[in-house]
């Protein structure tokens, strides 16, 4: 596991997490629910790890939504700052763009 997630899973336990204006932008355009994504930050999976970033450290991770149904949230650390973790987008995979497993891109 990387230790931006671990970051991102405790602050989100902390109950030190924020949601970008985008975040909020993406969430509603895909129809998910705030509430999932917080509460599955715990079984997310890593996809893409970006720890040193220009904006801070980034993690993109597999999640579910309460229907179990795939979404990728892209989670960070604003550069800096310890806190708090931003959910900075979250969107349905494509299949036409990730692997049947939403862990690769295919393109």
């Amino acid at each position: 596991m990387s230790n931006t997630l671990k970051n991102i899973q405790t602050l989100i336990s902390n109950l030190e997490v924020r949601i970008s204006e985008h975040g909020y932008e993406e969430l509603a355009s895909d129809n998910l629910y705030t509430k999932d994504i917080i509460n599955g930050v715990n079984k997310a999976i890593i996809v893409e790890d970006y720890p040193n970033y220009g904006k801070g450290p980034c993690v993109l991770v597999l999640q579910a939504d309460n229907d179990k149904r795939p979404v990728h949230v892209l989670w960070g650390i604003p550069k800096g700052h310890n806190s708090p973790a931003v959910l900075i987008t979250a969107y349905r995979p494509d299949l036409q763009i990730w692997s049947n497993d939403f862990l690769r891109r295919s393109i």
